[in-house]
């Protein structure tokens, strides 16, 4: 549910699984970019990774699991659009959702590499985009081509409550306390265990 004027958070991946390092950069998100909601985006699959996340249903039911909060929703609308480019599915939501302020919320690492993505200007020029990250951390996001060519829309952190309402192109870099914790480090530690593993598929 989303109404006109609101301010909502999309955080997307393939949560496999999700952790609470999600959780808590949800929370900070909520509180530093003065957003009235996040989404989880819990995508189908990524396209930049070869080899295919845990199903679905089972990565969301693990996610509502970990994330659980009144002003944070989980979906799977990527898969229900049938789409896997971050910029189609920010097109839809926001053709789907007139007047809806929605704010794209990434790492640093992801900063350092969206220009890798497809459409990747769409995003940065459409929708505001939060980055967290831990303090000091990501020399190369900060310096990597997206930050380059829109170092003129920056939003200074020191301002960072400002990012919901601002016009596209608008970014804010964020350093908050971070969990050390991955999904691929739960993976190869074999602490996600999912029915496709349980069935011998790889």
């Amino acid at each position: 549910m989303a109404r006109p004027g609101m301010a909502i958070g999309l955080l997307g991946g393939s949560f496999d699984p999700a952790h609470e390092g999600h959780a808590h950069i949800t929370r900070e998100a909520l509180k530093r970019f003065g957003l009235d909601r996040v989404w989880w985006l819990v995508s189908p699959g990524n396209p930049l990774k070869a080899r295919g996340p845990a199903p679905l249903d089972e990565r969301m039911d693990h996610a509502r699991d970990v994330m659980r909060h009144p002003r944070v929703d989980l979906t799977d609308i990527e898969a229900r659009l049938g789409m896997r480019v971050t910029a189609h599915t920010l097109a839809a939501l926001c053709a789907r959702y007139p007047g809806v302020r929605f704010v794209w919320l990434m790492g640093a690492d992801n900063l350092a590499q969206i220009h890798l993505w497809q459409d990747w200007r769409w995003i940065m020029d459409d929708v505001p985009v939060g980055i967290l990250a831990r303090p000091g951390q990501r020399i190369s996001a900060r310096m990597s081509p997206a930050a380059r060519i829109y170092r003129p829309y920056r939003i200074p952190g020191s301002q960072s409550r400002a990012l919901a309402r601002a016009d596209a192109p608008a970014w804010c870099f964020v350093n908050v306390a971070m969990i050390d914790i991955s999904s691929s480090a739960i993976r190869e530690a074999g602490k996600w265990t999912t029915g496709r593993s349980r069935r011998g598929e790889r």
